[in-house]
C-alpha cells in the first residue's frame, strides 16, 4: 500500500468533534442524542443534497455543511465520523474516513463480513477506533444480563427473537435492493444476531442454518425473514423479523437450564429508546423459573441514567482515547461476529 496522505486533525480534547455523513431519520436520532451529552458534539454534516444538509444543520445548531463526505473528512475540526448512509455506500466512506485519521462510528448492517473487515482493517492500520451503531448493547440492562446470565438462566439452550416494525413505504430505501441489498434481514435480523453475539459469550460455531424470506412484489427488497440457527454447543437461535406485521414487536427470550428471561423492548426500550417514550414502562426484564405461574414471575428493573443512544456516543468517545485498547478490539470482534451471523442467514434463505 502507498503511504497514507497526511491530514491535519484537531488535537484530542475533552470533547469529541463528530461529523455526520447522511441526513436521514437515524442521523437525526443521533444528532438529537448529542444534545444530551457534553462529551461529544456535532461539528459538521455532509450530504449529496446540500439543501438537505443545510436544513439538517439548521435543526441541530447551525454546524458546518459539506457537499460530500470527502469534504467532511478533510475538515480539520472533525475528529470522528458517523456514517449514516445506505449500506452500499458505507464501506467506501468508512474506509476513507479511517485513512484520513478519523474514528469511525458506522451504522449497520454492512454489505458483508468481508466489507466490514475492510473497514476494521483500515481503522486498525490508521490507529483509529471503530464501533457499529447498535444502541441496545450500551444499555445497563444488557451489561447486567451478561454478568448474571449464568446465575439466572444457567447454560443457554435457546435464544428466541422477534423484531417487526410495520412499514409498507416502497419509497423507503430499506425496500430498495440497489441501496439496501439485505433489506429487512440486514435491518431487523441484525438485532437478532447481535443478541446471540451479546448473550452467548462463548461464540460457538454455526453447525447449520435454515430460513425463508419474503420479497416485496414491486421493489424486490426483502420485507420479512424467519429461521433457525444451530450452534456447535447445541444452542439454537430462532428469529423472525421484518416489516409485514401490523405492530411493533421487539421480543427477546433467553432460555436456559435454570429458567427463562424475557424482554418486550430489547432493541429500543420503551421508556427512553423509542421515538415516543413511554415512561410508564421502566426498562427491565422478566424472569421465570420452575413451575411459576404469572404471579410468580419476577420483574427486574434496570434503569439507566442516560438513554442508550447517548451512552453509545459516550462509549464511542472512550474508544477514541484508546483505539488499540481491549475495549476497541472487543468492539471490532462483536461487530464482525454479528455481521458473520447475518451473512449466514442470507446464505441459507429459501424464497
Amino acid at each position: 500500500m502507498g503511504e497514507r496522505p497526511f491530514v491535519t486533525v484537531a488535537p484530542m480534547s475533552s470533547i469529541l468533534n463528530l461529523g455526520i455523513v447522511g441526513t436521514g431519520y437515524i442521523a437525526d436520532v443521533i444528532a438529537t442524542a448529542l444534545r444530551e451529552t457534553d462529551r461529544v458534539r456535532l461539528a459538521a454534516v455532509a450530504s449529496r443534497r446540500v439543501e438537505g444538509a443545510r436544513d439538517f444543520a439548521a435543526r441541530h445548531g447551525g454546524v458546518r455543511v459539506h457537499a460530500s463526505w470527502e469534504e467532511l473528512i478533510a475538515d480539520p475540526t472533525v475528529q470522528a465520523v458517523y456514517v449514516a448512509t445506505p449500506t452500499v455506500a458505507r464501506e467506501a466512506i468508512c474506509v476513507g474516513a479511517a485513512q484520513a485519521g478519523r474514528h469511525v462510528l458506522g451504522d449497520k448492517p454492512f454489505r458483508s463480513l468481508d466489507s466490514l473487515r475492510a473497514i476494521t482493517s483500515a481503522c486498525r492500520q490508521s490507529g483509529v477506533a471503530f464501533m457499529d451503531a447498535t444502541h441496545f448493547t450500551h444499555h445497563p440492562r444488557t451489561h447486567q444480563l451478561r454478568r448474571e446470565m449464568a446465575e439466572r438462566v444457567g447454560r443457554l439452550e435457546a435464544i428466541r427473537s422477534s423484531f417487526f416494525f410495520p412499514s409498507a413505504d416502497r419509497a423507503n430505501i430499506r425496500l430498495q435492493p440497489d441501496k439496501e441489498p439485505a433489506g429487512a434481514i440486514g435491518d431487523m435480523a441484525w438485532y437478532s444476531m447481535r443478541a446471540v453475539a451479546e448473550y452467548a459469550p462463548s461464540h460457538p460455531a454455526v453447525v447449520r442454518a435454515r430460513g425463508f424470506a419474503k420479497k416485496d412484489a414491486v421493489t424486490g427488497g426483502f420485507v420479512r425473514g424467519a429461521g433457525v440457527v444451530e450452534f456447535a454447543d447445541g444452542m439454537t437461535s430462532t428469529w423472525d423479523a421484518g416489516y409485514t406485521v401490523g405492530a411493533c414487536l421487539m421480543d427477546l427470550e433467553l432460555l436456559g437450564e435454570k429458567g427463562m428471561i424475557s424482554m418486550d423492548d430489547f432493541v429500543l426500550d420503551w421508556s427512553g429508546g423509542f421515538p415516543i417514550p413511554d415512561v410508564t414502562r421502566p426498562v427491565g426484564f422478566t424472569q421465570r423459573s420452575g413451575l411459576a405461574t404469572p404471579s410468580g414471575f419476577i420483574r427486574v428493573e434496570t434503569p439507566g441514567a442516560k438513554r442508550q443512544a447517548v451512552q453509545m456516543l459516550e462509549n464511542f468517545a472512550d474508544l477514541t482515547r484508546e483505539p488499540n485498547g481491549v475495549a476497541a478490539q472487543e468492539s471490532v470482534r462483536i461487530s464482525e461476529r454479528t455481521q458473520g451471523l447475518v451473512d449466514t442467514l442470507l446464505a441459507n434463505l429459501e424464497l
